[in-house]
């Protein structure tokens, strides 16, 4: 629980250091985590409906799913010559992205709060 919780933190303190500015436009890096955090979500989903020991191997395969999430987006570099336009809708994604990233994490965190 403890390691969630930390990665909570990361991710917050990651949301406000991001340099505004820095970035480039929506670029298909950010289109493939999109959808590897929609299918977290499902995984997620599926824990929530599951009976108690499935339920912790579902989260513990979302949280994974997570930090392999977030190496990604870490990991994100903004296109060189990019338009001040481009770097603010590459800004407005990556910051989406952090957000429902979060949220599901919020997620797990209260679910496992549940059971102990």
């Amino acid at each position: 629980m403890r390691k969630i919780t930390l990665v909570i933190v990361a991710l917050a303190m990651m949301m406000l250091v991001t340099p505004q500015g820095v970035f480039a436009g929506v670029d298909p890096a950010q289109e493939q985590l999109r959808a590897r955090i929609a299918i977290a979500k499902q995984v997620q989903e599926k824990a929530e409906k599951a009976k108690a020991q499935e339920q912790q191997k579902l989260l513990q395969e979302h949280m994974k799913m997570m930090q392999d999430d977030m190496q990604a987006m870490q990991a994100m570099k903004p296109k060189p010559g990019m338009t001040m336009q481009e770097h603010e809708e590459w800004i407005a994604e990556h910051q989406k992205l952090m957000d429902e990233m979060l949220g599901q994490m919020v997620k797990d965190q209260e679910m496992m709060n549940m059971h102990h």
